[in-house]
């Protein structure tokens, strides 16, 4: 049984201390460098088939000169890259949304180093909980010669377990079985996914109002959720002494399991006895990895010579084993620049098969001009 451990005030003044520092763990990142091997693994974990990333003669012919890693990629050099969420033992972690503002793609053989800033806490209003915390950090992504290429706001959700057990927000959730026909649906959607590739897309060409190709996600399952870590690395995910090592540390990271066996906080995303532990009625996905969905739908339209230059999403609802995922856009505004390029501004939206979003924000691209 989940212990109802809740958020005291001794423990959030303490957070307040620490606003502005600089946040350091001892775990080392999960990627140091950007190789082949860490771009193919991402671009598979996340379903995106744009060649800048897979095909290393193609890449070259490109306007890098070389493979680059795919945006959202950044996530996995940091443990911290998903927003701070240190202190408040026992209170549960959740993945609340990224604004991104890139300056260039990261290239092939580059060392990445993260500086991650504790920025900010705040107590939100919960239908899902008792109490609800924002836990906000600034992430910058500099190459070893000191080039920000990158930068990041990103922020999880603190819930406590038993009060969000307790309330079953999600309790009335429709769940199905994935019909013989969504399959089929979700296949021929998946045959027609296109990237526009070395095919140019100018600013002029792009209407306000317009809507862009959507691509689509899942169905969702635990498969799913393992090849993501395989890509992103986690922030718990150890084994064997490492793990029982880290539990010594941090004794309230270990949730036990249906076998009274401790597991990660991260489980939640494969093992639906212990998501409903913390008041979610199955396994769930990554927040990031949404992220990275909508950074493909995006890449996938301004093709080789465009580039995105910010995404600002947050994730609004939890998306579940068995759930399929569309992710969509739209132009909602167009200014010129004066480098040869036109940066445009869309609103981008993931819906799930209940109809329901599930993420919700804005992006805009750089595009050149004829």
């Amino acid at each position: 049984m989940t212990q109802d451990v809740r958020v005291t005030e001794a423990e959030l003044d303490r957070q307040r201390r620490k606003l502005g520092q600089r946040m350091t763990i001892v775990e080392p990142p999960y990627l140091t460098e950007v190789t082949r091997d860490a771009i193919r693994h991402w671009a598979w974990a996340t379903g995106d088939r744009n060649p800048l990333y897979l095909d290393e003669a193609y890449a070259a012919r490109g306007p890098h000169g070389t493979l680059i890693a795919p945006p959202c990629m950044l996530y996995a050099f940091d443990r911290l890259s998903i927003g701070y969420r240190g202190g408040l033992p026992g209170v549960h972690a959740m993945f609340g949304g990224s604004w991104w503002r890139w300056r260039r793609p990261a290239r092939l053989g580059e060392r990445i180093h993260t500086e991650v800033t504790y920025k900010d806490l705040v107590e939100l209003p919960s239908r899902f909980a008792r109490r609800m915390f924002k836990q906000i950090s600034l992430i910058r992504f500099r190459t070893d010669q000191g080039e920000q290429i990158a930068e990041s706001d990103s922020w999880g959700m603190r819930t406590e377990r038993v009060a969000a057990r307790k309330t079953a927000k999600y309790e009335r959730l429709e769940r199905k079985p994935v019909t013989a026909e969504q399959l089929a649906d979700v296949a021929g959607r998946y045959a027609r996914e296109r990237c526009r590739g070395a095919e140019p897309l100018t600013w002029e060409e792009v209407e306000v109002g317009s809507a862009i190709p959507e691509i689509v996600r899942g169905p969702y399952t635990a498969t799913t959720a393992i090849a993501f870590e395989q890509a992103w690395g986690g922030l718990f995910i150890w084994a064997h002494g490492y793990w029982f090592e880290y539990l010594r540390a941090h004794p309230a990271a270990g949730l036990p399991n249906a076998y009274g066996v401790p597991e990660p906080p991260e489980a939640v995303h494969w093992d639906s006895a212990l998501a409903r532990s913390v008041g979610v009625p199955e396994a769930y996905d990554y927040g990031p990895e949404r992220i990275a969905w909508m950074a493909t739908l995006l890449t996938n339209w301004i093709g080789d010579r465009g580039f995105l230059a910010e995404l600002y999403c947050e994730v609004r609802r939890f998306n579940l084993i068995g759930d399929i995922t569309t992710c969509r856009a739209q132009v909602t505004a167009k200014e010129p620049g004066s480098d040869g390029t036109g940066r445009v501004r869309l609103d981008v939206q993931a819906l799930d098969q209940r109809g329901e979003t599930t993420l919700k924000g804005w992006a805009v691209v750089e595009l050149p001009r004829r």
